[in-house]
């Protein structure tokens, strides 16, 4: 399977990760989900990579796909006050993933990251890994090297 920039950054900062790759159904909006079922995980576990604006600049979120992102929490947590969804065509072109494989790694333009404080609960959290059917298990702690993240908690 051919790398993508996510597996490219976390082969370069010399951080393990696993692969794992799924038939991906193009009617299916529901990635995160999908995600889950398809690689035999619990939800709780797998991560969905979610960019707002916070006054005016850009911040990635990475919240378990069971929850949705508490964009008041998020902004608070990035020291801003207002936080909206980013543009679903502006998160493509700063991260340089297509919606539904955006990775919180290997990102175009490097971005200020939350990760919600579950995915301290696991071993292994599961994110994108840079396109729709593919997924990267690593250690919490891993992913919060590779992106910078703070952790907080920003899920409800």
């Amino acid at each position: 399977m051919a790398g993508t920039p996510a597996t490219a950054a976390l082969s370069a900062a010399g951080i393990p990760f696993s692969e794992h790759a799924y038939a991906h159904d193009p009617a299916n909006r529901d990635f995160g989900m999908e995600a889950a079922t398809a690689l035999g995980l619990d939800p709780d576990q797998v991560f969905k990579t979610l960019l707002a604006d916070v006054d005016g600049r850009l911040v990635v979120g990475i919240v378990p796909v069971t929850g949705k992102l508490d964009l008041k929490a998020l902004a608070a947590a990035v020291g801003g006050k207002r936080a909206a969804m980013a543009d679903p065509a502006l998160a493509e072109k700063r991260t340089g993933y297509v919606v539904g494989g955006i990775s919180p790694i290997g990102q175009k333009l490097r971005h200020e990251t939350v990760l919600d404080e579950t995915a301290e609960l696991w071993d292994v959290v599961y994110v994108s890994g840079g396109r729709r059917g593919f997924d990267l298990g690593l250690a919490p702690a891993d992913l919060i090297r590779a992106t910078d993240a703070v952790v907080a908690d920003i899920a409800r």
